[in-house]
């Protein structure tokens, strides 16, 4: 029998992660975590249950939570999420599409989601809470730190650093060997 998960947050973002979540077959959705004024509601058939206040009752019935909460602006409400989740007990797995690519020399965190056909390559380091979105490539020796969002289509070629809170823009192109940090727009080339 699946391990139940509940899922923190119900926009845009936790769609493409049910979509993930779904495909890997690793947990069963027992419902999603949004705003009070949503409750009853659904997304993709699965019933909003709670707030966040509601986290210490939770964590009684659940043992895995994961953020289906977007970044793009401020990695600040992720961190916060992640944070109480961690506090209440909660264990917060990483969940890989088995249409992404992670090669076994590389490492990736927990709480961190990586989508359909991302790439993640040789000895590149993923910290925890990131997100690296469909298609995105994490070429050899690559540091993603936390909280950081590496968006659809991007490219970090070889040795890069991308800092803590990254948002790092669709199609972006980073130079290798370089360090990145802030916001990247998409289609940037980043030297």
């Amino acid at each position: 029998m699946k391990e139940k998960i509940i899922l923190i947050g119900g926009g845009g973002h936790c769609k493409a992660c049910i979509d993930v979540i779904e495909q890997e077959a690793r947990f069963q959705i027992a419902g999603i975590i949004d705003k009070s004024e949503l409750l009853g509601g659904q997304v993709l058939g699965y019933e909003i249950i709670g707030t966040d206040d509601d986290f210490p009752v939770l964590i009684q019935k659940y043992k895995y939570a994961f953020i289906t909460i977007g970044q793009i602006l401020s990695s600040q409400i992720r961190r916060e999420v992640f944070k109480k989740l961690i506090n209440a007990g909660f264990q917060i797995p990483t969940i890989i599409s088995p249409r992404a690519y992670v090669s076994r020399h590389a490492q990736v965190n927990n709480g961190t989601i990586i989508m359909h056909d991302a790439l993640v390559n040789v000895n590149a380091k993923i910290g925890q809470n990131c997100i690296i979105n469909s298609k995105a490539l994490i070429e050899h020796d690559v540091v993603v730190e936390d909280y950081c969002h590496i968006s659809t289509g991007a490219v970090v070629n070889g040795g890069v650093l991308v800092k803590s809170d990254t948002f790092y823009g669709s199609n972006a192109t980073s130079k290798e060997y370089s360090e990145v940090s802030g916001f990247i727009k998409a289609g940037s080339i980043v030297k």
